[in-house]
């Protein structure tokens, strides 16, 4: 069976009875035509059912319509729904996400990029990386947004970003926690990441004045694997906590999940408190309090703010993302001194 050919510019350009340079210049956008004459192009390309070679394209306008976005952890739920969100954004403006998962390997992050800058017209990454990968970023001729805020380097530029007040989202739950009487907490932190500092300044901002205790442990990485290899440390020590905050609900739930094999009630003798509502806090047991911080809303606002770089236009004003307080049963009833 022989092939059916493809229809090429030309085949357009002799069907509408114009040059192969206006048919060109009409598919990328390069210049305006007369009525008539555009009306014979459409025409001639929906009746030959012509469709341009992205990368011929590319090498015409120098632009992709692709954005990149890399994020630290796919399989991370607060990763997915920036994602989700921001891929949301990106389709409905005409653009195609090409997403990279850098899969918390802080060494392989500039090979990755740079793979990235290549095939995109503007990236989007997660602030948790390298001080010398941002530095780099910054310099690039191409439109960069950082999900989150991340660590200054001397070299660097002014930085666009998205992201929630990591001190307003740990001083909502601080407070919270204050409220209902507990007066010896564990913070699971993840030091490596540059929120932590700040969501730790917001815990302290309220509960030191309320001299409620605070012990700092710090995991090898913000997953649910860590936080279970740590929990023995945080839990079976001299001064047991009676509510443990991790610094995601991955965190927290992987350490809710060991105290119950070491034969802790949850929340009778511990209570468990997370931050980034992924849907799986939800339906563990007992389900997880933990803040909002609005993760499919950030990918969506990121997401608009690139493409308004990119187009070289201003972007509408961020919208007002506020952490939100979700109490569930995780931090009732509990029952220990």
């Amino acid at each position: 069976m022989s092939r059916i050919k493809k229809a090429t510019i030309r085949d357009v350009a002799a069907a509408a009875g114009v040059s192969i340079a206006t048919v060109s210049k009409y598919i990328n956008g390069q210049q305006s035509f007369s009525a008539q004459v555009e009306e014979k192009l459409r025409q001639a390309i929906e009746a030959l059912g012509y469709s341009q070679n992205p990368a011929a394209r590319s090498m015409v306008t120098g632009r992709t319509a692709t954005i990149g976005l890399a994020v630290m952890d796919i399989a991370n739920p607060h990763y997915a729904n920036i994602v989700k969100g921001a891929n949301r954004i990106a389709l409905g403006n005409g653009y195609n996400l090409l997403v990279a998962d850098l899969e918390e390997n802080i060494a392989s992050v500039r090979q990755m990029l740079e793979a990235l800058v290549l095939r995109t017209d503007g990236l989007i990454v997660s602030s948790r990386i390298p001080a010398d990968v941002i530095d780099w970023l910054s310099r690039l001729d191409k439109p960069v947004a950082f999900l989150g805020k991340p660590e200054s380097g001397p070299g660097q530029r002014d930085l666009v970003t998205v992201g929630m007040d990591s001190v307003e989202v740990a001083t909502l739950l601080a407070g919270y926690i204050a409220r209902q009487g507990f007066s010896r907490i564990a913070y699971v932190g993840y030091t490596r990441a540059a929120w932590n500092a700040e969501r730790l300044s917001g815990l302290r901002s309220v509960f030191d004045p309320a001299s409620i205790k605070l012990a700092e442990f710090d995991a090898e990485a913000p997953t649910s694997e860590a936080g279970e290899k740590l929990a023995a440390r945080v839990l079976l020590g001299p001064n047991r906590p009676q509510l443990v905050i991790g610094c995601n609900d991955l965190v927290a739930i992987g350490v809710m999940a060991e105290a119950r094999t070491l034969g802790f009630r949850v929340p009778e003798d511990i209570a468990f408190a997370g931050i980034d509502n992924i849907p799986t806090s939800r339906y563990v047991w007992p389900p997880l309090t933990t803040v909002d911080v609005h993760s499919e809303a950030t990918g969506e606002a990121v997401m608009q703010k690139i493409i308004a770089m990119i187009e070289g236009r201003t972007a509408a004003d961020d919208p007002t993302l506020h952490p939100l307080l979700v109490i569930r049963e995780s931090t009732s009833h509990f029952q220990g001194k």
